[in-house]
């Protein structure tokens, strides 16, 4: 199975029209969204292209293949215009064996572990810092932010495929990974 991950959309119409270009790309099975799909949020600049009502739109264009966690500039308002859902604080995902524990990572994150088992993976978004850390009992993934990177990174999102992790700039060119045995 492949699956595409993203994150920190917030509303920008330009960053989402280069999301579903990657996805037309790469053609995964499945589409993880890590939160902050509409809403810029008041301490972020507004992105580039703002336009939430067209990225809900676009969204749903692709709703049967999205899996979304809500994050913390989510909201019900933003549920009642995207026909799939977004409001769960987290979702585990079992791909090839592995757990995947997805969130935002406002609530649960390497500072505050969810209980999760060894081996298993904690994977979110929210800092906008692309990041494959191993922890002392799960990996921690963070694919970095499609429209807003921090810490002078390049806008990132990440393809899980055979069993290896690829985080991507939008050009498609390979930033980190981690291939497991």
């Amino acid at each position: 199975m492949k699956i595409l991950f993203a994150s920190d959309l917030h509303g920008s119409m330009f960053y989402c029209n280069c999301l579903l270009d990657i996805i037309k790309n790469e053609n995964p099975d499945k589409i993880v969204l890590l939160g902050d799909i509409l809403y810029h949020g008041p301490r972020n600049p507004l992105p580039k292209d703002y336009n939430p009502q067209d990225v809900f739109k676009a969204l749903n264009s692709i709703k049967d293949k999205i899996i979304c966690v809500r994050g913390n500039c989510d909201s019900e308002v933003d549920q009642m215009v995207l026909d799939f859902p977004i409001m769960a604080d987290y979702t585990i995902l079992n791909v090839d064996n592995i757990n995947l524990f997805l969130t935002h990572g406002h609530l649960y994150n390497k500072d505050n572990m969810p209980n999760i088992n060894d081996g298993d993976f904690l994977i979110h978004g929210h800092t906008h810092i692309h990041t494959i850390e191993k922890l002392e009992k799960a990996t921690y993934i963070n694919p970095g932010s499609i429209c807003m990177p921090k810490e002078n990174q390049e806008n990132s999102y990440m393809i899980y495929e055979n069993k290896n992790f690829i985080i991507k700039n939008l050009q498609g060119k390979e930033l980190k990974s981690l291939k497991l045995a």
